[in-house]
């Protein structure tokens, strides 16, 4: 008899039980189209947490790499990788690519607004 008190009050309170969401980052896709950078700037907001998707459409390795934030990450032929940054402070931090004979190194502008 107890087991089924105790499951009809789970069943009457699923709040209870459950855990609350995880907040979601905003996320935003940086392409490599031909070594450059698409969009060359990028504005997203101060103050959250961020998802930056670097998508190489390409069909050779490119890397995002920037100082300012503090992060280097390699990005293969045909592939994304995934950058979580933040909570950021107001400003503009560089970002560039690796170089490619010829085409010279991409360059890009995170603005935090």
């Amino acid at each position: 008899m107890r087991g089924v008190c105790w499951l009809l009050l789970l069943a009457a309170e699923p709040a209870v039980c459950a855990e609350p969401a995880a907040p979601v980052e905003p996320e935003f896709t940086i392409h490599i189209r031909m070594h450059q950078f698409q969009p060359a700037e990028l504005k997203v907001p101060a103050g959250v947490k961020l998802r930056i998707v670097v998508q190489n459409d390409d069909d050779v390795a490119d890397e995002f790499d920037s100082y300012a934030l503090h992060r280097e990450k390699h990005v293969p032929p045909k592939s994304k990788a995934t950058l979580f940054l933040g909570p950021l402070e107001s400003g503009r931090y560089p970002f560039k690519g690796e170089e490619h004979s010829g085409s010279g190194v991409a360059s890009g502008l995170l603005i935090v607004q």
